[in-house]
């Protein structure tokens, strides 16, 4: 490691010969221009056009990455890299290599992660595909700033800068596309300085296919986005399911809600509503099991909140609130009983007897579903829990 080496460049690689060398040494005439003790890595990701031997003949240091994967290149490529700042942008001349300056600029200020804004600095014709210009950028850039409130306009951009703390912080795990997601929501989590800085997007000069594939890509980051959100995932979900179909379920019990002349809900509304307080109650579930596991396994920052959940819902708690639920549901089962006995165990009124059975079936159900739950909630919460604290002391 040398020290004095304030700056790499790293360009991410898988058979760009066509543009290579142009990148190389647009980014060598900024290096001079700006008088910074730089480097230039390649992050070869196995290409078979001479890549490698053109990137070493223009002066660039060559790391081979045997992994697959955009992600994987970016990842061993910033671990090789010797600079104090890494500035990463695609070896196809989509980026202009010669304006490295307000990258620099910002980091140098103590920024420690700078993202490139297309939208802002210019998309040229044909640049970008028209489903990821007004389509998949705008959304997944809009579900970015609503799920982690993310200070980012162009969760896509290919060029971003972001010290080494900040790169051994963000601990990336990905090895694909959704590398870039995970950059941003990691920085975001951490709490770490985030800044934006104008890009310009130009068309790419390669004379191959392009690695990208939108509709694949896209959803492999709407799903790592929806992964690190348990409350979007789960949570909110499972809370809008369980209100409105133990609204609905209320309601209905007295009897059914006419909506227009010979149109009514009636008990079948009434079986949903509750099945939806059931499925509402799992994602709800889901959401706490998920925002566990990923803090133990270090996918997301410790977080002290846990800790004052695990002293709120206590495994007492739940067998307590379980118990009674089941007695309840199970209490409400036998008046169904009694009163078909009362019939002489005969035909009985389906719409009269289903809306005991209805609920108390639900209500057996549910409390069940929370004690089964407590027990593995509090056996995750074991070593969480222990974390969590550690965490907050140290904080």
């Amino acid at each position: 490691m040398n020290d004095e080496l304030e700056l790499t460049v790293l360009m991410p690689c898988l058979n760009e010969a066509a543009t290579l060398v142009t990148c190389i040494h647009k980014a060598q005439a900024c290096i001079a221009r700006l008088g910074v003790n730089a480097e230039i890595v390649v992050a070869d990701n196995g290409s078979d056009d001479r890549s490698q031997q053109i990137a070493q003949a223009a002066g660039a240091r060559v790391v081979h990455v045997s992994e697959k994967g955009y992600g994987s290149a970016l990842f061993h490529g910033s671990v090789a890299a010797r600079g104090r700042f890494i500035i990463i942008a695609d070896a196809d001349d989509s980026y202009d290599f010669g304006q490295l300056d307000p990258y620099l600029e910002q980091l140098r200020a103590g920024y420690e992660l700078v993202m490139g804004n297309r939208f802002a600095g210019g998309i040229a014709p044909d640049a970008m595909p028209w489903k990821n210009r007004h389509i998949g950028t705008p959304v997944l850039s809009s579900l970015g700033r609503l799920f982690f409130n993310a200070p980012i306009s162009d969760f896509n951009c290919g060029m971003r800068g972001y010290s080494r703390r900040a790169f051994e912080m963000m601990d990336l795990q990905t090895t694909g596309m959704e590398f870039a997601s995970e950059m941003i929501i990691k920085a975001t989590l951490l709490k770490l300085r985030i800044a934006e800085v104008p890009t310009t997007l130009r068309k790419d000069g390669r004379t191959r296919e392009p690695h990208l594939r939108p509709w694949r890509d896209g959803w492999r980051h709407l799903r790592f986005m929806l992964m690190y959100s348990p409350r979007w995932l789960f949570l909110y979900p499972g809370l809008l399911l369980m209100i409105l179909g133990g609204v609905t379920g209320v309601l209905l019990l007295p009897g059914p809600i006419p909506l227009t002349e010979g149109v009514a809900l009636d008990i079948h509304t009434l079986l949903f509503a509750f099945a939806a307080v059931l499925i509402g109650f799992q994602a709800v579930s889901f959401a706490a099991f998920a925002r566990i596991y990923a803090l133990s396994e270090g996918l997301l920052p410790a977080d002290p909140a846990l800790t004052r959940m695990f002293k709120t819902f206590t495994l007492e708690l739940g067998l307590v609130v379980g118990a009674l639920l089941f007695l309840g549901g199970f209490a409400g089962a036998v008046v169904a009983v009694l009163r078909w006995s009362e019939a002489g165990f005969g035909g009985l009124d389906a719409r009269v007897m289903l809306r005991t059975a209805i609920p108390s079936a639900t209500a057996i159900c549910l409390g069940a579903q929370i004690v089964l739950t407590s027990f593995l909630f509090s056996l995750l919460g074991l070593r969480t829990r222990a974390r969590t604290t550690t965490a907050t002391r140290q904080a």
